[in-house]
């Protein structure tokens, strides 16, 4: 019976993860990402990052965004993949991720942002359907879409271990370093 309540929890979550709805999408590499517009704070040029000590090698460091230390991870370290130069068309997407209750304001670095997508609910399949022995919790869906494939990322999960770091501290060590 606990089996069953079990399946039936896990089937809950893969349809609310399986949501249509306004995507902005990304390049990393050659694959097309997107995140849910809703938590796109802002998109910003390619900024003065300032690296701080200690931290994991995808926190490119922090940056000071209207007075506002904000940490900037970069993806492709995140995801495995290797570092590339810095050009005039990657970009820094500002998101808001939960952890807990709270929202905090973080950044990712991207290769390009493409645009700005609706995708229905019809055309993401739910990662668990996929079953291709990934563990990836951090896939929300892979969407059909402008006839390829979107890896669309639970943002919240993508970040959660650098959630899960002490931002104040890091924070707090980009500010000795600026002083």
């Amino acid at each position: 019976m606990e089996q069953t309540s079990v399946s039936a929890a896990a089937k809950e979550v893969g349809a609310a993860e399986k949501k249509g709805g306004k995507y902005l999408t990304f390049e990393l590499g050659q694959e097309e990402y997107g995140l849910e517009l809703l938590r796109v704070r802002e998109i910003i040029a390619l900024m003065d990052i300032t690296s701080v000590p200690l931290t994991p090698p995808y926190v490119r460091g922090v940056m000071n965004l209207r007075g506002k230390v904000i940490p900037v991870v970069d993806l492709r370290c995140k995801f495995g993949m290797e570092r590339t130069e810095d050009h005039d068309r990657k970009c820094i997407i500002v998101v808001d991720v939960l952890k807990g209750d709270q929202a905090i304001q973080m950044s990712i670095l991207v290769d390009a942002v493409s645009e700005v997508l609706h995708i229905d609910e019809a055309d993401i399949e739910v990662v668990a359907s996929i079953n291709a022995g990934l563990e990836a919790d951090f896939i929300q869906g892979m969407a059909k879409a402008k006839g390829g494939v979107k890896i669309l990322l639970n943002i919240d999960a993508v970040l959660s271990s650098v959630a899960t770091v002490d931002m104040q501290s890091i924070v707090n060590q980009a500010n000795d370093v600026e002083s």
